[in-house]
C-alpha cells in the first residue's frame, strides 16, 4: 500500500514540472514534496522523475504510472465527497453552462458517476457557445476555453491546456490535396468562425496566413465547425483533442503554438464554497483532466498511424 500523500506529491510534480511548483500547489514546503517523491520511488523500486536544473521530467516508467495515480486521486475525491455529502447533506440544483462539444463529449458522460456520489444534486445544462453572464446569475458555473480569462470577480480552477492545429477531412484531402506550407492556404477552402464564438486564436492564425483568401463559410459554434470540416467543406482550426482522435480527419499542420488555449471551471465567489458547487468542481476538474490525458494518448497513436499518409506542415517559424 502506498501513502496517498506520496501519490499526491507525484501527481503535483508531474503537473507542475518541479518540486517547487508542486509545493505551491499542495501548500507544503519543497523539502516535504521531495521527501515524498523519494519515499514513493523507494517503495516502487524505480525512478519516477529525471531531475535537472530546469525541473523534474517524468521517466518512461513515471509516464506509465500517471493514469493509475489519477485513478486513485479520483477515487479518493469520490470517497471524500461522499463522506462530505453525508455530513453536510449536499443537495440542490446547479446550472452549468458550456458549449455543445464539451457538454456532449466530456460533461454528460461524467454526470452518471457524479450523480452516484451526489444523488441530491441536480445539474441543469445551459448549452451555448456564447459567454453566459455568471455574475448576473444566468448560470452558476461555466466551463470556458480561451487564451486567458477576463478580469472579473469570478473564481476559476484550471482544467487543462489545449493544442490547436488545422484539419481537413480525408475526403477533402483525396479531392483537393493538403497544404504543405502555410503559403498553400491561399489555394484551399477555409472555414472560419463568427464573432459569436468569441476568441479563437487558431482560426485567426489561419486567416492571417491565407493570403487574403475569404473563407467559404463561417461557423458560430465549435460543434458545427467540427461537422463542417468532417463534411469536407474545407480546412478548419480545431483542438487536437478533437481532430487527432477523429478517424474522418487528417491533421494538416503542426500545433500552432501561439494559439494554445486553456479550459477552466468558473463560478461566482459567493458560490465556490457552497457544498453542491464545491462537490461538482472537486469531482469534475480531476475527472476531465484524466479524460483529456487518455484522449491525448489516443491522438498521439492515431497521428503516428497516419504518418505515411500526411506530414503536417511546420508552424513554429511562422509569424
Amino acid at each position: 500500500m502506498f501513502d496517498w500523500n506520496d501519490l499526491k506529491a507525484f501527481l503535483a510534480v508531474a503537473r507542475g514540472g518541479s518540486t517547487l511548483a508542486a509545493s505551491k500547489a499542495l501548500g507544503v514546503n519543497q523539502t516535504t514534496v521531495a521527501r515524498r517523491i523519494e519515499s514513493l520511488e523507494q517503495d516502487l523500486g524505480f525512478k519516477l522523475f529525471e531531475r535537472g536544473q530546469t525541473g523534474s521530467r517524468l521517466t518512461e516508467a513515471g509516464e506509465v504510472m500517471i493514469p493509475d495515480a489519477e485513478g486513485v486521486e479520483r477515487a479518493a475525491i469520490r470517497f471524500s465527497n461522499q463522506a462530505a455529502s453525508q455530513l453536510r447533506g449536499v443537495h440542490g440544483g446547479l446550472r452549468l453552462t458550456t458549449n455543445e462539444l464539451v457538454a456532449n463529449s466530456m460533461v454528460i458522460p461524467a454526470l452518471p458517476e457524479f450523480r452516484r456520489a451526489h444523488p441530491g444534486v441536480q445539474v441543469d445544462l445551459v448549452i451555448t457557445d456564447r459567454s453566459v453572464d455568471l455574475e448576473n446569475g444566468e448560470a452558476d458555473l461555466a466551463i470556458r476555453t480561451s487564451k486567458a480569462l477576463a478580469e472579473s470577480d469570478l473564481v476559476a480552477r484550471k482544467i487543462c491546456d489545449h493544442d490547436m492545429a488545422l484539419y481537413c477531412s480525408r475526403e477533402y484531402a483525396s479531392r483537393r490535396g493538403v497544404p504543405t506550407s502555410y503559403e498553400d492556404l491561399k489555394d484551399h477552402d477555409l472555414i472560419d468562425v463568427t464573432v459569436d464564438m468569441g476568441e479563437m486564436p487558431a482560426a485567426t492564425w489561419m486567416m492571417r496566413h491565407s493570403g487574403g483568401r475569404q473563407p467559404i463559410t463561417r461557423s458560430n459554434s465549435m460543434g458545427s465547425l467540427v461537422h463542417a470540416v468532417k463534411a469536407g467543406l474545407g480546412i478548419g482550426a480545431l483542438p487536437s483533442t478533437i481532430g487527432d482522435i477523429d478517424p474522418d480527419l487528417l491533421r494538416c499542420s503542426d500545433v500552432i503554438e501561439e494559439a494554445r488555449v486553456s479550459s477552466w471551471i468558473v463560478t461566482r465567489r459567493e458560490l465556490k464554497d457552497t457544498p453542491r458547487v464545491r462537490a461538482f468542481i472537486d469531482f469534475m476538474a480531476p475527472h476531465l483532466q484524466q479524460q483529456m490525458r487518455l484522449v491525448e494518448e489516443r491522438g498521439r497513436q492515431r497521428i503516428a498511424a497516419d504518418a505515411d499518409k500526411i506530414v503536417p506542415f511546420p508552424t513554429k517559424s511562422v509569424g
